[in-house]
């Protein structure tokens, strides 16, 4: 599956651009995927792009306040999310004094090694918490127990691509980077 997100990530730059669901499936067929592969990324892009489309049409209610995730919520049919700057109304801030507490099954899915990344790009101020909310949400509908830090961060770079956002060069560099072959400095 996350092969097929890489090739959508990097021939859609926007999530506007990305034709509809069952276009993109003929598109990513006709390139070799398989029809499984494809499968479980068209249900992980329909889940992303729910999740986009309620932090959009949910203005006016903190998460708190509403009752349905963003997982759950209605969308669109097609994947694109408009080309709108991020929602940083109100109601999608938090407290500087809340804090986010992870249920025991998100702590086994993403294991120590993504939560702490989530916490880094959190902290730098990259990752503001409606987006991190959607990562979350999509990490835990990805394969893989738990989930890899390399997975991990191409899902945060889908949910930038699913709000039409690209994060700034520094933080990009982070997402893309092959930290396996760093040398220490």
């Amino acid at each position: 599956m996350f092969e097929v997100l890489v090739f959508v990530y990097e021939n859609y730059w926007r999530g506007d651009a990305c034709p509809e669901l069952q276009q993109l499936g003929r598109k990513l067929s006709a390139h070799g995927f398989e029809p499984e592969e494809i499968h479980d990324a068209l249900v992980w892009l329909d889940g992303l792009n729910s999740a986009a489309q309620a932090i959009r049409l949910e203005p006016s209610s903190t998460p708190a306040e509403g009752t349905r995730s963003p997982s759950t919520t209605a969308a669109a049919s097609g994947l694109g999310v408009g080309l709108g700057a991020l929602d940083t109304s109100p109601a999608h801030h938090q407290s500087p004094h809340s804090l986010r507490v992870y249920s025991v099954a998100e702590q086994d899915h993403l294991g120590a090694q993504c939560l702490g990344f989530i916490s880094f790009l959190e902290s730098a101020g990259v990752l503001p918490p409606h987006m991190r909310e959607i990562a979350i949400d999509r990490a835990m509908a990805a394969p893989g127990d738990p989930v890899s830090l390399d997975e991990l961060k191409l899902i945060v770079l889908m949910v930038y691509w699913s709000f039409g956002a690209e994060p700034d060069a520094l933080v990009l560099d982070e997402l893309c980077d092959d930290t396996e072959h760093r040398v220490a400095h």
